[in-house]
């Protein structure tokens, strides 16, 4: 018994200590947002933003080691590839990069599956990615 609490205890106990620092807020600039119909945004807002924008609901479950790390590092990286509250700071370029990927990261893995798994609400229906997909395109035609 002691055995087990000295290898497995103990170590979880200990990486509650290991901290990530992925902000749930960063500061936001209103000229810097992202701006598309109450529709488009709704979608957006719904089922991206807690890993695209400058400000992730966190839930209770992201306090507890390992899945923080796993948590954050997903808003990281998200925030990183698009994040809607800098979107006014990107060049057309990059604009045009994100919104080319649109049609197939909504087929392929977004809102991840293990992020749907606790947030159902935020499950993509077909029609949400048709909306997606045509304000992309069109985006991406203005442009261009």
């Amino acid at each position: 018994m002691k055995n087990i609490i000295l290898w497995v205890i103990v170590p979880l106990i200990a990486i509650q200590f290991i901290n990530l620092d992925v902000p749930q807020e960063l500061p936001i600039d209103s000229n810097k947002q992202l701006k598309a119909s109450k529709e488009v945004m709704d979608i957006l807002n719904r089922s991206c933003a807690d890993c695209h924008s400058n400000y992730a609901k966190y839930p209770w479950y992201d306090r507890i080691a390992p899945i923080t790390w796993f948590v954050q590092a997903h808003v990281k990286n998200g925030r990183k590839v698009f994040n809607m509250d800098i979107w006014n700071s990107y060049d057309s370029e990059k604009k045009i990069k994100i919104l080319e990927k649109i049609p197939d990261v909504l087929k392929i893995r977004m809102p991840l599956p293990s992020y749907l798994w606790l947030h159902p609400e935020a499950k993509l229906s077909n029609k949400d990615k048709e909306i997606l997909k045509k304000w992309a395109e069109d985006l991406q035609s203005k442009l261009e």
